[in-house]
């Protein structure tokens, strides 16, 4: 099974040929430098830069992140530390909703400045690109000042930015018991006014018993198919509640967490094509037991993308490196496995057909490591940033030799 992930064949002495923000060849060295490109043109390269047998991967991209928030919930670590769950923690008022108010009184510069933070640390892993989902402030205006700092990150940062609506993350606290009404205030208000402003390239939602019901994700689900807008799901995390099989219904790009999804859920990924989305980070975060059916989606052959569920609560953890790690020592998933998680399968789950693989025309987007094979990359807890990162065509970090 190893050996067929796709997206993760090895060229040994590899090189590869860019024009701007496009790859035009990617092969052996010298079927490269012979590559009628080369012949045809009248220009020479305008810079090679030699690699020195590093690993040259495809940029990473993060499939899964709630990075711009405000506050932080280091007491709810103690309380998980003492014993209390966190459905516990939610009930209390805790979880998201102490997140919410917290982010509610940031301002966006606030929150452009912690986010750039962990963005930039995010780059110097070889991450390109990255998805960033709202879901924190719950009012309209609140979660359009989400999806505005989200947008400005790719200004200010080598990254290309996907920006996920979720508005229907958790009931505000001025909705108590009335959830049905705050999921007609998402659909009726929030979501027609996203798509108008083009603020989210797609909608999420968080199907669960402490959360949102099927029913009431459905009508999430149909206002964006109304809009045009693709959908995600947070799925099956803490139940089996059926999320895999929702998602699959309305051919969501991904469904995401899955640990107690059945075969019925990943048979339904398979039949729509739904990406996997494991989540380690949170996994290892909460102390959960029960890890998502990767036999099964295997068995299935469900693509499988890996990505940190970056957020303050549950997964504070920005380095997708660890993922990489904790995706094969927790959830057993190959080197290769994991790679093209982060890959060309985490590109999947965004819908982006032009990035996750070193092929031609694709965007020129990737990352030098110093590491030998992939499983070098995946075993070692702490593996030292990427050497060299390009996106888009233009080099973010120092090359280790120009030529």
């Amino acid at each position: 099974m190893a050996d067929k992930v796709p997206g993760t064949e090895v060229i040994e002495e590899g090189a590869l040929l860019t024009d701007g923000d496009q790859i035009v060849t990617v092969g052996r060295r010298p079927d490269v430098l012979s590559h009628s490109a080369l012949a045809r043109s009248d220009r020479e390269v305008d810079e090679a830069v030699d690699c020195a047998g590093g690993l040259l991967l495809p940029g990473l991209i993060d499939c899964h992140t709630h990075l711009v928030f405000g506050g932080d919930r280091s007491r709810e670590f103690e309380q998980r530390l003492e014993g209390v769950s966190y459905q516990e923690i939610s009930r209390q008022g805790g979880g998201i909703r102490s997140t919410v108010a917290a982010t509610r009184e940031s301002s966006e510069q606030e929150l452009r400045s912690s986010a750039s933070g962990r963005v930039s640390r995010m780059c110097a892993n070889g991450v390109t690109t990255l998805e960033v989902k709202s879901g924190y402030g719950l009012t309209l205006k609140d979660e359009e000042k989400m999806l505005s700092v989200a947008r400005s990150l790719s200004e200010r940062l080598p990254v290309s930015i996907h920006t996920t609506f979720l508005g229907a993350h958790a009931i505000p606290e001025e909705f108590h018991e009335k959830n049905d009404d705050y999921i007609q205030l998402v659909c009726e208000e929030m979501l027609p006014s996203v798509a108008k402003q083009q603020l989210a390239d797609s909608v999420d939602a968080f199907c669960e018993n402490i959360a949102f019901t099927n029913q009431q994700v459905r009508q999430v689900f149909e206002k964006a198919r109304e809009l045009s807008l693709p959908v995600r799901l947070h799925a099956d995390q803490l139940t089996n509640s059926g999320g895999a099989a929702l998602a699959a219904e309305f051919g969501a790009l991904s469904a995401d967490h899955l640990e107690y999804t059945d075969e019925v859920g990943v048979k339904a990924l398979a039949r729509s094509g739904t990406v996997a989305v494991l989540l380690p980070g949170a996994f290892y975060f909460l102390k959960e037991k029960q890890c998502p059916p990767v036999a099964l989606l295997r068995e299935h052959q469900v693509p499988m993308a890996l990505a940190t569920d970056c957020n303050p609560g549950s997964s504070p953890v920005d380095s997708l490196l660890l993922m990489l790690n904790m995706g094969c020592v927790m959830f057993g998933l190959t080197p290769r496995e994991a790679v093209a998680g982060v890959t060309v399968h985490a590109a999947k789950a965004l819908g982006l057909s032009d990035r996750g693989a070193l092929k031609p025309g694709s965007r020129a987007d990737f990352a030098v490591f110093d590491v030998e094979t992939l499983s070098h990359l995946c075993y070692p807890i702490g593996v030292e940033p990427a050497r060299m990162v390009v996106q888009a065509g233009c080099l973010t970090g120092p090359p280790h030799k120009a030529l």
